[in-house]
C-alpha cells in the first residue's frame, strides 16, 4: 500500500505510478486486438469470393394499376367494420373480509352442555384416577412409605333431641271447639255415671 501514490488530475508520477502502468499496459493490448481484427477481416475478403448474380429486371407495365393501395384500403375497411367495444376500466375496490367478532352467524354453534348425571360421572372418574389409579402407577416399583400415625378416636356424636329441636316431633294441631266438646260430653258421662254404676256393681259381686 506503500508504494501507490495519489496525484492531482494531470500529473503523471514517472515513478511508482501504477495508473500510467496500467494504461500502457490497456493501450497495447487494445492496439493488438485492432491489428488482429484488421489481419483477419483482410484474410477472410480475400477468400471468400462471391460470384455476381445477374437476373434480368422485370417488364414494367404501364397499364397495370399499383395493388399496394388496394391491401392498405381493405385493410382500413375491415379494422373499420371490427366490433370495438370500450372496455371500462375500474378501480380495485376493497377486499371485504368477514369478521367472526363483528358477524355472529360466522361463529361456530356453542356446544350443548352436558347433563348433570355425565358432569357427576366425569367427576367420579376423574376423583378416582387422581386418588387412587394415578399414584398406584406412579408408585409402582417404588419402596413402599412408612405408615403414618392413625387417626384419634373422636367422640361419638350422638343427635340429642333436648338441643337439637329439627330432631322433635312436630307438634300436634289444636283441636276445634265442636270436636272439644264431644270430648268433654264423653268424659263427663264417664265420670258422673258409667264409672260410679262399674264401680258399684264390682263391689257387690265381691
Amino acid at each position: 500500500m506503500s508504494d501507490i501514490h495519489s496525484a492531482s488530475i494531470g500529473f503523471i508520477a514517472p515513478v511508482g505510478d501504477f495508473g500510467r502502468h496500467n494504461s500502457q499496459v490497456t493501450g497495447s493490448v487494445n492496439h493488438l486486438w485492432k491489428d488482429f481484427y484488421a489481419q483477419a477481416m483482410a484474410e477472410q475478403s480475400a477468400t471468400d469470393e462471391f460470384p455476381a448474380i445477374e437476373m434480368p429486371l422485370a417488364a414494367a407495365d404501364e397499364n397495370a394499376e399499383p395493388g399496394g393501395g388496394n391491401d392498405v384500403l381493405s385493410a382500413i375497411v375491415t379494422q373499420r367494420h371490427c366490433n370495438v367495444q370500450d372496455t371500462e376500466i375500474k378501480p380495485p375496490e376493497a377486499l371485504f373480509l368477514p369478521i367472526a367478532e363483528f358477524e355472529l352467524d360466522l361463529l361456530p354453534p356453542t356446544a350443548l352442555p352436558f347433563p348433570p348425571d355425565v358432569i357427576a360421572e366425569q367427576q367420579h372418574q376423574q376423583a378416582f384416577n387422581e386418588t387412587w389409579v394415578r399414584p398406584l402407577v406412579m408408585a409402582q416399583g417404588q419402596p413402599l412409605p412408612e405408615p403414618g400415625p392413625a387417626p384419634e378416636p373422636r367422640p361419638l356424636h350422638l343427635p340429642i333431641a333436648e338441643f337439637e329441636m329439627d330432631l322433635l316431633d312436630k307438634p300436634a294441631e289444636p283441636f276445634d271447639a265442636a270436636t272439644l266438646s264431644e270430648q268433654q260430653h264423653a268424659m263427663d258421662f264417664d265420670l258422673a255415671w258409667a264409672r260410679p254404676l262399674i264401680v258399684n256393681n264390682l263391689r257387690l259381686a265381691a
